[in-house]
């Protein structure tokens, strides 16, 4: 099984292979960082069940980790992408991001937040990283590279807010409201934790966006 991280690489330059990248992100909140960065962004909404956009595809979010070590906020890009079995989708070098991690990314299907189960994932696929959308943009022979944020870890779960995004991305803010109630500092943990990997990503999109491109 190969490591899950790999130190982080250098990014002189981003490799040119046709057609700008086109950042698909599952999340409003995704989008509005990804635009502010600069890059062309298309939201896909949730498991990328929205049409897709033409070219050359960046699976680009928030992710959880499955390991420990990963604090919100730091960014992974992907040299392979696997299911939940382990089953690669897909695998190539690495988009050269500033600061982030070389690492598997494990498309789970669904949320995965209790610690126990994100540390047998991370074992039994060797990724560091999940999301919900990398399959269906790796499906279309189309992606060009994975690069996500951390978001949440096995010691800081996301909780209730999982459940706040309604499918075309867009926030349910009856959920939050809940989610408050119920569990406030935890909620509060999570916000704030998405908020940093959340900076992140606007980071990352600069370096994604066409202006940085040689």
């Amino acid at each position: 099984m190969d490591a899950p991280l790999a130190v982080p690489e250098s990014a002189d330059a981003l490799s040119g292979k046709g057609s700008p990248l086109m950042l698909a992100c599952a999340l409003a909140v995704e989008e509005r960082v990804a635009r502010a960065g600069g890059a062309h962004v298309a939201r896909v909404g949730l498991h990328a069940r929205l049409p897709l956009p033409e070219g050359r595809l960046v699976s680009f979010g928030l992710a959880g980790a499955l390991v420990s070590g990963l604090p919100p906020g730091t960014l992974l890009t992907a040299r392979r992408v696997v299911d939940a079995d382990g089953t690669v989708l897909w695998e190539d070098e690495a988009l050269p991001i500033p600061g982030a991690l070389t690492a598997v990314v494990c498309d789970a299907g669904y949320v995965v937040d209790d610690p126990v189960e994100r540390r047998e994932l991370a074992r039994r696929t060797g990724a560091a990283g999940a999301d919900t959308e990398s399959a269906t943009l790796a499906a279309t022979g189309r992606l060009a590279g994975v690069v996500r944020a951390i978001s949440d870890t096995p010691e800081q779960p996301v909780g209730r807010l999982a459940r706040a995004a309604v499918p075309d991305g867009r926030t349910d803010w009856r959920v939050v409201l809940g989610a408050l109630v119920a569990e406030p500092a935890g909620t509060v943990r999570a916000a704030l934790a998405a908020r940093r990997g959340l900076e992140s990503l606007r980071h990352a999109a600069a370096a994604l966006a066409p202006e940085a491109a040689p």
